[in-house]
């Protein structure tokens, strides 16, 4: 399935929760020297303009990142905000970084990362935008890559995995996935984002991950209004295994900025 475009969504509120959580992970990974690997199964273009045609149309961004910088950018306290505040500056005051992005930027050089991205024009923005001889894309199906990748050399890292949910059979089958990945590589941090919609998709989906026992697993759920009727996203989810220690209070921490919004 090709159809899904992110620049539609790029900057929504569900995005400000997902990747400040990541940044808070990543965070944390990095006060070690250990390198890592950082995986992601669907990449996505890795920056966007949210001034762009796309991104105006949903309003999705001007309720979300573009608000969010009014009311942050000048107060650069918490990881994600200064991050932000150094893609503005580099690329203009309009941009907002995909996950890709983030980890690019937070890394270093003796850190790998795997992004997966299947849409052509997605691809080519990728290689324009992240440059880096650290950087692996790959352009093929996200799953499989991960399936040839795991373990990855570092064996440090995260798997972020954040399918459209286009095609409804991921919801059934990710639970399965996740469990066969953790298997494989079970030092991993696995981080799966997913929307929650009305109604709701979500909850069997979880709750068959939560059968699975995972040792040590973290769910975090963030609720907001919808931008646009018949828009269905109502909030933004984030399940993980592995979870690092005080990513509680992290994910509080990005709550407590967006309530604002």
């Amino acid at each position: 399935m090709l159809s899904y475009q992110h620049s539609y969504h790029a900057g929504n509120k569900a995005d400000i929760h997902k990747h400040g959580i990541l940044c808070a992970v990543l965070e944390y990974l990095l006060q070690k020297d250990k390198p890592l690997s950082y995986i992601e199964t669907h990449a996505g273009r890795g920056l966007y303009d949210l001034k762009s045609v796309e991104a105006q149309k949903t309003g999705e961004a001007e309720a979300g990142a573009l608000a969010f910088f009014d009311q942050y950018i000048s107060k650069p306290e918490n990881t994600y905000v200064k991050l932000l505040q150094k893609i503005r500056e580099e690329y203009g005051p309009d941009f907002y970084p995909g996950s890709p992005m983030v980890a690019a930027k937070m890394l270093r050089e003796s850190d790998v990362i795997h992004l997966a991205e299947r849409h052509p024009q997605e691809v080519r923005a990728l290689k324009n935008f992240l440059p880096f001889p650290n950087v692996k894309i790959h352009d093929k199906d996200g799953f499989k890559m991960v399936k040839g990748l795991l373990p990855p050399n570092p064996r440090r890292g995260i798997l972020l995995i954040d399918p459209s949910y286009e095609i409804k059979s991921e919801y059934e089958e990710l639970p399965d996935f996740i469990a066969a990945m953790h298997q494989k590589w079970p030092v991993g941090i696995i981080m799966l984002w997913y929307p929650i919609l009305s109604p709701s998709r979500h909850e069997i989906m979880l709750q068959n991950l939560e059968d699975k026992n995972f040792e040590s697993i973290y769910r975090h759920e963030l609720f907001f209004d919808q931008v646009k009727k018949p828009h269905r996203l109502i909030g933004s989810g984030m399940f993980m295994i592995n979870p690092p220690y005080q990513i509680q209070q992290k994910a509080k921490d990005i709550e407590g900025l967006l309530k604002f919004l």
